[in-house]
């Protein structure tokens, strides 16, 4: 007990004896930014000495880009709004300065400031062209424009054919694009070019291709898996497994076409895929059908209503549209088959009251009361979270006036300095909300992470969770928002 005692007693004399070396160090060799580095992490970024320290090394070496960028780089690390002061001062000393530019992209993201950090990273990118990480981020900032997105893309693959940012580029153009032969195309590309043994990008594409291909062409499903099987990394085993679900979905294919629909619904129940695939939805369509071949249709429409409840998707909507229209159901009819299975499963949303950020108080789930509310969890660092933005945007845009509200619930609070400029650079239009740590969200739980999606409906019930909008379904969210406004009594 003794020794720990005077081990716990020793430890702060260690820790300033090592921050004083390094402070020594530093002003030794200021240009060092790794010494910078070991200093920051052993004083703390967070604490009034370090801020006071760098102010007076600025003063030291008024001519040292790196001293400024030092804690700039690290405030950017942490996503800590201080970062940007620090960063300027650094490029004002140093317009070549790659990096300092590069950080000042990452932070103007967070302050919503899209046309500044554009601007930031074409300075990036120009100051060193041979960099491949700015070269592909400043092309694919013009997803926009597809036709120069392209363009640009390519660009980046034929400069950088042997760097995995070439890969990202492809693996994206495919990604997003919403054309099935064209997304097909690029990651046969990508395939090509970069092999899924040596890049990353490439090989973790191989998974949606290959999703897409269970859906649009099982037999070629069943080529790539085979090819990719023979890799020789730890994958190659997974891609197996895959290799026979390729063929499991070309044989249930053949079934239907040969009307054997108790063998192909026998066949298909077997199949499973990691849940993020698109197929999913195939697969319970190829089930329905299967169903259907017997005459059963009212069994084919009920198994994808229970599907659908669960698990929206814009092509079980126009399935269960063409059983309805086979049982003499319209369109009325089917949203009707729809809500009572939804009121069978729904549960009232866990009630919540936050502060708001706009303006003073708070605001109350029970606020919304005969209203349709879209919820999404997020933070001003969170890159996914303003990549989803844009397609929330774009499905809301097709509701004016309509009875339905967008919250955003900011989950980390130490980037509060972020919020309202970021909403007022973005154009954005959620309320946002500041989230408290440890509360009880019940069904609203976003386990800690952002984005999370849910949609309530106007009773204050949870309807749909769970989701992600991107260029490919932004259908699916006008779908169940649709679906929520339309409800009748």
């Amino acid at each position: 007990m003794k020794r720990i005692v005077i081990i716990l007693f020793l430890f702060p004399l260690f820790a300033v004896a090592q921050v004083k070396e390094l402070v020594a160090a530093i002003e030794a060799a200021p240009d060092s930014l790794r010494l910078h580095e070991a200093y920051i992490k052993a004083a703390g970024l967070s604490t009034p000495v370090v801020v006071a320290q760098y102010e007076k090394w600025m003063k030291q070496f008024p001519r040292s880009a790196i001293v400024p960028y030092a804690i700039g780089k690290a405030y950017t690390n942490a996503e800590d709004a201080k970062a940007k002061p620090y960063l300027l001062k650094a490029v004002a000393l140093n317009p070549s300065f790659t990096e300092a530019w590069g950080d000042l992209w990452a932070d103007a993201q967070r302050w919503g400031d899209f046309s500044g950090g554009m601007e930031y990273l074409r300075k990036a990118m120009e100051s060193d062209p041979s960099n491949a990480m700015y070269a592909f981020y400043y092309a694919h900032s013009f997803k926009q424009d597809h036709s120069k997105w392209e363009t640009m893309i390519f660009d980046v693959v034929k400069r950088f054919p042997a760097n995995e940012r070439g890969a990202q580029g492809l693996y994206w153009l495919a990604v997003d694009s919403r054309d099935s032969a064209y997304k097909a195309k690029i990651f046969d590309t990508l395939k090509n070019r970069y092999s899924p043994e040596k890049f990353s990008w490439s090989r973790n594409g191989m998974y949606p291709y290959f999703d897409l291909l269970l859906d649009i062409d099982p037999a070629k499903a069943v080529a790539l898996a085979t090819e990719l099987g023979n890799m020789k990394n730890d994958e190659a085993k997974e891609w197996a497994v895959q290799l026979t679900t390729a063929q499991k979905v070309l044989e249930v294919k053949k079934l239907i076409a040969e009307k054997k629909g108790e063998e192909a619904f026998a066949l298909i129940s077997s199949v499973k895929v990691p849940w993020y695939f698109g197929f999913n939805a195939s697969r319970e369509l190829l089930k329905a059908e299967s169903i259907a071949l017997s005459g059963n249709n009212q069994a084919a429409y009920d198994s994808l209503i229970v599907y659908f409840s669960r698990t929206p998707e814009v092509k079980l909507k126009k399935a269960l549209s063409v059983y309805g229209t086979k049982l003499g159901k319209g369109a009325a009819q089917i949203d009707a088959d729809i809500w009572k299975r939804l009121d069978a499963v729904s549960k009232p949303a866990t009630p919540f009251t936050l502060k708001r950020y706009l303006r003073a108080g708070t605001t109350s789930l029970s606020d919304y009361k005969g209203r349709v509310v879209l919820l999404t969890y997020w933070f001003p660092g969170c890159g996914p979270c303003r990549g989803e933005f844009p397609h929330f945007e774009n499905a809301l845009r097709r509701f004016p006036g309509r009875a339905v509200d967008y919250i955003g619930i900011n989950i980390v609070s130490e980037q509060n300095d972020y919020v309202i400029p970021f909403m007022k650079s973005s154009g954005y239009t959620f309320t946002p909300l500041e989230d408290v740590k440890g509360r009880a969200k019940g069904n609203l739980d976003n386990g800690g992470g952002a984005p999370a999606n849910f949609l309530i409906d106007g009773e204050g019930r949870l309807i749909f969770g769970n989701f992600m909008i991107n260029a490919n379904n932004e259908d699916k969210l006008e779908m169940m928002i649709e679906l929520l406004l339309n409800r009748k009594a």
